[in-house]
């Protein structure tokens, strides 16, 4: 299983996929770098977990708008979404981890 590396707002990431889904997880891994600088640019002074939550809500409102009217239950999601779901999942736990450390 190769690892990817993805760098997302100046810090390396090191990803595991599937062999021959390096090259979509790079451009997934852009994507979510290229939101992370939108972020980061339009709000001053946001923690690297707020830019990340923000970075993900961006990213998923996009991807609903692209949906149109589509759900949960009428949609067979796609390897890309799929993909794309598992990024996310991972930010999402980075966050919460990220969360607990301020917390204490």
């Amino acid at each position: 299983m190769p690892d990817v590396k993805l760098s997302i707002a100046g810090r390396d990431y090191f990803v595991a996929c599937n062999a021959g889904e390096e090259q979509r997880l790079l451009e997934l891994g852009a994507l979510v770098d290229a939101t992370a600088l939108e972020v980061a640019g339009g709000a001053r002074g946001l923690t690297e977990t707020r830019a990340l939550l923000f970075s993900a809500l961006l990213l998923a409102d996009k991807l609903h708008e692209a949906g149109g009217t589509a759900t949960a239950d009428n949609v067979e999601p796609s390897s890309a979404m799929l993909q794309s779901s598992d990024i996310l999942e991972g930010l999402a736990t980075r966050l919460e981890n990220l969360a607990l450390r301020l917390e204490n």
